[in-house]
């Protein structure tokens, strides 16, 4: 049931990726290299303009590390990833969740996917951990050694319905299927949006955080309450009846349950977001040699902000010693929110830049350019269809953009937006950020959905050039159809 075979590619097997695409049929309008069809410069085949701090021009090179022609899997609506050395060989490898649909029509099916690295970062094994009912709408992953055997277990949040823990079995874990429980507590529960591991109260062992929004895609309008909750490990995870769940609070269409030090006393808080609110909050640590426990609090904002908290980036921008929040405001895009001095007092709402009329959803703060200074790399949610390309765009078609922003040096100030790409197709939910090619700048890992057959997992090279270059070389030849900037 569960495939445990292993696919390796090296990149160069463009015949078996265009048998695969020619099987699945190209949709309609899809073109070559990036033309847009309309005889207007498209956004990759502009000429970069933005610099390092050494003055050479950065451009991007992408790479595909998992999808359907490489690994022949059918991946559809790919989300969360995260990174870690399973099998503890000194190559970082990548687990990977896609729900594998095309809308939400409540059938349970779904991938969890590992990427085994290597020392070419263009050679992967691939392997599916989990697949179909069990990873129902698979939508987010974390990774920790959950039994305490010294080997990085996984935990997957799946939107139908439940959590689901996978043990790694260390050095064989390529050759053998791994053993597996959704924990009783979890089961048809209702929709698991996100999941972290944390150790709330520093005994060496993680707890496992999760975000439970009641269903797949919740009414407009609702008013039904579900928990953000942590849950408490017995000493084997694999005993599913085991797992102890404590709520924090209930809130309506939960999005959100990250853990981070947020007042900075040495403790793991939980940050976390309502989706149908439009609020997001904090639960402070206040575990004190006994049992876990937390304290909530508001998080007001000044001026207004319209946010759910589903992606949160947790920084010092301000550089007061305290840590600010980068967050998506619905009105203003990408921002970050400045920590007060008394909690009891307001966040200070700071712009950083929107992608209208594309709708900026995934982000990362890293230092691309190498000037000291955090920059954020984003990525854009285009609307339906998700397996095909519309052939007459409205003005204001969402599409699938990359772009990043550039930090000044008062980071409340105008960031400057440098784009990458735009294709008709794409949904970029998270990245993460590594030097992949060993060449001192930094790259980016990511997941694209909205995108079939090339939805799956990607990664960008950051390529430095004395003169202006394309600002982004794709990587198939036949792709969703690039496009100029919006007018």
């Amino acid at each position: 049931m569960h495939a445990t075979t292993s696919r390796r590619w090296t990149g160069r097997i463009a015949v078996l990726a265009g048998l695969v695409a020619l099987a699945v049929g190209l949709a309609a309008g899809e073109g070559a290299s990036a033309q847009s069809g309309d005889g207007k410069t498209t956004i990759a085949d502009t000429p970069t303009r933005a610099q390092a701090a050494d003055g050479s021009y950065i451009s991007w090179r992408e790479h595909i590390i998992d999808d359907l022609a490489v690994g022949g899997v059918a991946l559809a609506g790919s989300d969360g990833l995260a990174m870690a050395d399973l099998d503890l060989d000194g190559h970082p490898d990548i687990v990977s969740v896609h729900e594998s649909d095309t809308t939400y029509d409540g059938v349970p099916d779904g991938h969890v996917r590992i990427a085994y690295g290597s020392a070419d970062p263009d050679v992967w094994d691939l392997y599916t951990l989990a697949e179909g009912e069990e990873a129902g709408a698979a939508e987010d992953v974390a990774i920790g050694d959950m039994n305490g055997d010294g080997y990085p277990d996984v935990v997957v949040a799946c939107e139908l319905s439940h959590l689901i823990y996978l043990e790694n079995p260390g050095a064989a874990g390529r050759a053998e299927r791994w053993k597996r429980v959704i924990p009783a507590s979890t089961l048809d529960r209702g929709s698991y949006i996100r999941v972290f591991l944390a150790d709330f109260d520093d005994d060496g062992r993680p707890e496992v955080v999760a975000a439970n929004k009641g269903g797949q895609n919740p009414p407009r309008g609702t008013t039904e309450k579900h928990p953000v909750s942590w849950f408490a490990l017995p000493d084997d995870p694999l005993d599913g009846d085991a797992w102890v769940e404590h709520e924090l609070a209930r809130v309506i269409v939960p999005i959100n349950s990250q853990p981070f030090d947020l007042d900075g006393d040495g403790d793991l808080d939980v940050i976390g977001g309502s989706r149908m609110e439009q609020r997001i909050f904090w639960f402070e640590n206040v575990t004190d040699g006994g049992d876990i426990a937390f304290r909530e609090h508001r998080i007001e904002i000044t001026p207004e902000a319209v946010v759910t908290g589903f992606n949160m980036e947790f920084v010092d921008l301000s550089g007061d010693g305290r840590v600010d929040v980068a967050i998506r405001d619905e009105r203003n895009g990408l921002s970050w929110l400045e920590q007060p001095a008394d909690f009891a007092d307001a966040w200070r709402l700071h712009v950083i830049g929107g992608l209208t009329p594309d709708r900026l959803v995934g982000f990362v703060l890293t230092d691309i350019d190498d000037d000291g200074r955090l920059d954020a790399f984003s990525g854009a949610y285009s609307q339906a269809p998700r397996d095909v390309d519309a052939t007459v765009l409205s003005p204001s078609h969402r599409a699938g953009r990359l772009s990043w922003f550039e930090q000044p040096e008062d980071p409340a100030g105008a960031w400057t937006r440098h784009d990458v790409s735009r294709r008709v197709r794409g949904m970029f939910d998270k990245f993460l950020v590594r030097d992949m090619d060993g060449d001192g700048d930094v790259d980016l890992i990511g997941t694209r959905g909205n995108s079939i057959p090339y939805d799956g997992v990607f990664w960008l090279e950051q390529v430095r050039t004395t003169e202006p270059v394309p600002a982004f070389d794709q990587a198939r030849e036949k792709e969703s159809r690039q496009l100029p900037a919006p007018e």
